[in-house]
């Protein structure tokens, strides 16, 4: 039976800070991370999905945080095929994600970025989240391709966003051509009341790690603003619903990595501490929720290593991005 780690996509998302669940004091930067990881043993970096992430962020997260604790990196936009500002770009440099040279130059910078996690045994695995318009066919097999030579080594999950790679009929090819690349598939939990709707199907394609992501279960998933997107509060059923889920993947694989990316307040760490006191079977008390404080780290599992390898190919630069100063 492999670990199964609970937590978060972000500990420091507006909303969450403030909504209160920050105690007084702890309430900077390393407050924050350093409260978070005192109850979860896993986050999702956000952060570097908007903009490339600097070393010396990097260097602070893996200083303020304990053995054990690990970061799930979401890849810089560019590197999904996703728009991207060009105020966001190093150097000046176009945001081209087809030109071959723009491409080397922003995946060394991430890859240098993310170093001293791998170094300290923090990082947990690299999430290309795909859009909506890449769709299974001949030039996103290419796609993920390329993404596996430049990261190999590390632990890479994939989650797509277009429903079609899961449907009947295609859903075994997705898991072969994850499969081939050791790429752990990213099920999901959303509404499924849309056409573009993802099935909630859990596919194992590596034996290092298994992901689960919750958005929550809005309607307004493919219209409204980011609150209506993320405006969900999971009850105890529907994260039981998982359980039998969670269970067999971590049956299959040496690591299940649950997060809720529903961040609206801090509606995601109470569903990730509903979650964590369900894996273990503690029932909830009469009078009162379980206070973070009695959430256990993680399901044993020894001998899982928590570092996803050296770092990719042509990751030469060590140049840092200066576009997150702020250090969570």
């Amino acid at each position: 039976m492999g670990q199964i780690l609970v937590g978060t996509c972000s500990w420091t998302d507006r909303a969450l800070v403030g909504s209160g669940w920050y105690p007084p004091g702890r309430r900077d930067a390393e407050g924050r991370l350093r409260h978070y990881a005192e109850r979860f043993p896993v986050v999702e970096v956000d952060a570097s999905y908007y903009a490339l992430p600097s070393e010396r962020n990097s260097r602070l997260w893996a200083e303020r945080t304990p053995d054990g604790f690990v970061f799930d990196v979401k890849a810089f936009s560019l590197l999904t095929g996703h728009p991207t500002r060009s105020a966001v770009m190093p150097d000046g440099l176009p945001a081209e994600h087809r030109d071959p040279a723009v491409l080397d130059a922003v995946w060394a910078r991430f890859a240098a970025g993310i170093e001293p996690l791998r170094e300290a045994g923090r990082l947990g695995s690299v999430l290309f989240q795909f859009p909506p318009w890449f769709r299974p066919g001949q030039r996103a097999e290419t796609f993920l391709g390329e993404c596996a030579e430049r990261t190999e080594g590390w632990r890479l999950a994939v989650e797509f966003r277009h429903p079609s790679w899961w449907e009947p009929g295609q859903a075994e090819a997705t898991g072969a051509l994850l499969g081939r690349h050791g790429m752990a598939a990213v099920a999901v939990d959303m509404t499924q009341t849309l056409p573009s709707s993802v099935p909630p199907v859990t596919p194992v394609t590596s034996h290092q790690l298994s992901v689960v992501r919750f958005h929550g279960r809005s309607t307004a998933w493919g219209t409204g603003s980011k609150e209506d997107r993320f405006r969900y509060a999971y009850d105890e059923d529907e994260l039981a619903e998982w359980l039998p889920r969670v269970r067999r993947l971590a049956e299959r694989t040496e690591q299940v990595h649950v997060l809720f990316n529903n961040c609206c307040g801090d509606a995601a760490v109470r569903a990730a501490e509903t979650m964590t006191r369900l894996l273990d079977d503690v029932p909830p008390t009469d009078d009162a929720p379980p206070t973070p404080a009695r959430l256990p780290r993680a399901r044993p599992a020894p001998g899982v290593p928590p570092t996803p390898g050296p770092r990719p190919t042509p990751a030469r630069s060590s140049s840092s991005s200066s576009s997150r100063r702020a250090a969570g």
